[in-house]
């Protein structure tokens, strides 16, 4: 098996049982249905050490463009690869989400809730303010990324590590999960929605388009401060990038509320 494959089925492994568990809990007549966040995170945490342990030895099970993105700041993947891995997250994240689908057929009918629907294949925010959304999604993001770079420099007993990742998932999704949903994976948000607005689902409502670019920058921009923290901070290979990118970001929120801000009133005026 390719790495390109190894990824695209990995990818669609962690969506088939990530959403797969939204799926079980926001949908009438499964009878999960309002099983709660605890069994969500769970699922999640699980659906990534499943898929890890799937194609680890294939492809490095990176599942995420943010994980590929800041594996190549690290220095530890070859940018050459980089477009290759995130295609085959994307299509792999697309066919997992079209499994759901037709796993759960009779059941999309069943429930009226347009955002239950919706929620199976992506995210959305607790509380809509734009530069809070891209926030939360940068620092689960961090997390994750520094999390997965401290883990890669511990040493475990043979086959655990997946194991650990999962828990990792679980913690985030625990702690910091509940302000946007903690996509904290661009493919695991833009493949499914992409495909909730492909799929002939009963009732499904729009895609959310205004809210679909948060889940991808967001996570992003946390990936890219992580792997130049962890290079300053943890390998002494200077600091200086990552204060600037820090400070980039910094600006980047402050406009993003300012434009937010802006928009709000002119809505305001015009109601």
């Amino acid at each position: 098996m390719t790495p390109f494959m190894g990824e695209l089925i990995g990818t669609a492994m962690l969506i088939v049982l990530g959403a797969g568990v939204c799926a079980n809990t926001n949908l009438k007549k499964s009878f999960a249905n309002g099983g709660g966040w605890i069994v969500i995170a769970f699922g999640w945490g699980l659906a990534v050490a499943m898929a890890v342990y799937a194609v680890g030895g294939v492809s490095g099970a990176h599942l995420n463009p943010a994980v590929t993105i800041a594996m190549a700041i690290a220095g530890s993947f070859p940018w050459a690869d980089v477009i290759v891995y995130i295609t085959a997250q994307l299509i792999g994240a697309m066919l997992g989400s079209a499994v759901v689908f037709l796993h759960f057929l009779p059941h999309w009918e069943e429930t009226e809730d347009p955002g239950a629907k919706l929620g199976v294949f992506a995210t959305s925010p607790a509380v809509d303010r734009p530069y809070a959304n891209i926030m939360s999604e940068m620092i689960g993001t961090f997390i994750l990324i520094l999390g997965l770079l401290a883990i890669g420099a511990n040493e475990f007993t043979e086959g655990l590590n997946p194991l650990i990742v999962g828990f990792l998932i679980m913690a985030i999704g625990f702690s910091l999960g509940g302000t946007t949903g903690y996509a904290i994976n661009p493919a695991r948000d833009l493949g499914p929605r992409i495909a909730h607005f492909l799929l002939p689902i009963a009732g499904k409502g729009g895609s959310n388009w205004r809210y679909a670019w948060i889940p991808v920058a967001g996570p992003i921009a946390g990936a890219v401060l992580a792997a130049l923290f962890y290079k300053g901070f943890f390998l002494n290979d200077g600091t200086g990038a990552f204060y600037v990118a820090l400070a980039a970001a910094a600006i980047a929120i402050f406009m993003i509320k300012f434009i937010s801000a802006g928009t709000a009133v002119h809505t305001y005026i015009h109601k």
